[in-house]
């Protein structure tokens, strides 16, 4: 099955696409939002869901969000339209590495798609060039919350050092010229709901669409997910959503 069309069934529950909820995306995004006028970057932004509600607190703001997969920018066009924020909102299909705006953006947000700039550490300087000087970076990313068991990292097909421990990820923060001013942790409940609704879409689709060739794969995708969350990183690996402003 198409990596980008099973990632885009797997979120059609849960497109904030990190394991946060809707009330600490707002708190989140309370705290990074200052100018009415903002203009925000999403990068890796899937349904454009970060987007879309920023410029919630940003009335007069405008969002670019950046993600390769055309499924999930085709849903953002439909959830921008839906929420009339069509005109507010402008998509780009390409690669996050290769976005080359002016780099004067009040926020960019890079919340779970880290990968796309090989982690943290490329993340704070790639997605950072595009903030200008008073402007906010909000970055989500993993984070070892208790030392890696074997397990866990055999599901994740991690390396101890692939990450830190929450101090450890401040402190690079700091070291490359940026400091938290607000975050935030996901606690046991906001992840179980992402891991259950990430699986649960998964398995619904392919159960309602029994005669469908991608069904058996979706199917066997969302129980070797499961297992791997259930059986390894569930209470080891820890996600935090820093607002960082640079030193």
């Amino acid at each position: 099955m198409d990596r980008q069309r099973l990632s885009s069934i797997a979120h059609s529950h849960h497109p904030i696409a990190a394991p946060l909820s809707g009330v600490n995306v707002n708190r989140l995004l309370r705290r990074a939002g200052r100018r009415p006028a903002a203009r925000i970057l999403d990068l890796g932004c899937g349904e454009a869901a970060w987007a879309l509600q920023a410029l919630a607190h940003h009335p007069d703001g405008h969002a670019d969000g950046v993600d390769l997969n055309p499924h999930a920018l085709e849903r953002a066009t439909d959830a921008a339209a839906v929420r009339g924020l069509a005109d507010r909102l402008t998509l780009h299909e390409r690669d996050a590495r290769s976005y080359v705006p002016d780099g004067d953006y009040d926020l960019v947000l890079c919340v779970g798609s880290t990968h796309a700039f090989d982690g943290f550490g490329g993340t704070l300087e790639l997605a950072g060039r595009h903030v200008n000087a008073d402007g906010i970076l909000m970055v989500g990313d993993g984070f070892w919350q208790v030392p890696p068991t074997p397990e866990a990292l055999a599901a994740l097909g991690a390396k101890p050092e692939d990450h830190t421990d929450l101090a450890g990820l401040v402190t690079a923060a700091e070291q490359a010229g940026w400091t938290p001013v607000y975050a935030h942790v996901s606690d046991a409940a906001e992840w179980d709901d992402y891991e259950w609704s990430w699986t649960g879409s998964l398995t619904e689709w392919a159960l309602d669409n029994p005669g469908h060739p991608d069904a058996a794969g979706a199917l066997a995708a969302a129980r070797e997910h499961r297992d791997q969350w259930l059986r390894g990183y569930r209470g080891v690996l820890g996600f935090v959503t820093l607002v960082l402003r640079r030193i």
